[in-house]
């Protein structure tokens, strides 16, 4: 064997190693990216984590592992890799800076999802938006109206603002203003509004309802009416409340005055007699 044989050899076994190298870099590699996956997978799982967000970062944590293990294996076979780092961040950074806002309302999605200060069906106040949640996705959260208009909010937008979900808690207050004449029996009214709401069977005892002055206005004076009630009750028993409380006061003979303002009219000073002609 001369001296050139062997050198290819050489070559050979040397390549041939690198080679087999760079497969099982890939073999279990791969193996391993997607033990990995799994493994977080399962944690989001055990913490209820939203399904479409669970399968989104398994993706994104997989090919994440996947494009490491294939510039492992890259450098294995002598591959210069700088370059090629290079290259993927600048189009990284440029793909980013193109997609901005799209990030954004991702970015927000993962958090609402995760945080979920709203969950599907709550009634929420959203980018001054008030309506029912009927889903979230990753870029946009879906919500209808009372009226029934669907609105498709940007999640930036969403994140970004005061969150108002109006059916987290069970119980709610209702607040009502009642104004009667500053000529009518005041302790007789409060009287009637406490009968009124006593009698509502949805006011709960506790918290207890507060009745009380509160202004002595223009043209009258208001009391607040302040009843707990649970929250899917919360419209019905106002809009009863209201409606009772008018029939109530008419029946005690007790005013609900109509806003009111006095003007005076002066009459304007007249100049000197006129000389006559």
């Amino acid at each position: 064997m001369n001296f050139a044989d062997f050198a290819y050899e050489e070559i050979i076994v040397a390549w041939g190693l690198k080679i087999v190298a760079a497969g099982l870099i890939l073999l279990i590699g791969n193996w391993l990216a997607k033990k990995i996956a799994a493994f977080f997978v399962m944690i989001m799982e055990r913490n209820s984590v939203d399904v479409t967000l669970t399968k989104f970062l398994k993706n994104i944590i997989y090919y994440a592992l996947l494009a490491a293990v294939i510039i492992a294996a890259a450098g294995q076979l002598g591959i210069n890799t700088s370059s090629f780092l290079a290259v993927v961040g600048a189009a990284g950074l440029a793909i980013g800076l193109a997609l901005k806002d799209s990030l954004s309302n991702f970015s927000a999605g993962v958090m609402l999802i995760l945080f979920r200060p709203f969950k599907v069906g709550d009634a929420v106040t959203i980018a001054g938006e008030t309506g029912t949640i009927e889903e979230i996705t990753i870029f946009n959260t879906v919500m209808n109206t009372a009226d029934n208009q669907k609105k498709i909010i940007p999640n930036g937008t969403v994140s970004s603002g005061t969150i108002t979900n109006i059916t987290a808690n069970e119980t709610r207050r209702i607040d009502l203003v009642v104004g009667i004449g500053y000529d009518d029996d005041l302790k007789k009214a409060q009287q009637v509004l406490q009968e009124v709401v006593v009698d509502e069977p949805r006011v709960l005892a506790d918290p207890k309802v507060s009745i009380a002055v509160s202004e002595l206005a223009n043209s009258s004076v208001n009391f607040v009416v302040r009843p707990w009630v649970k929250t899917a009750d919360y419209w019905d028993v106002r809009f009863s409340l209201i409606e009772r409380i008018k029939i109530a006061l008419d029946e005690a003979g007790i005013t609900i005055p109509y806003p009111q303002q006095d003007v005076h009219l002066h009459q304007a000073a007249t100049g000197g007699d006129k000389s006559e002609s």
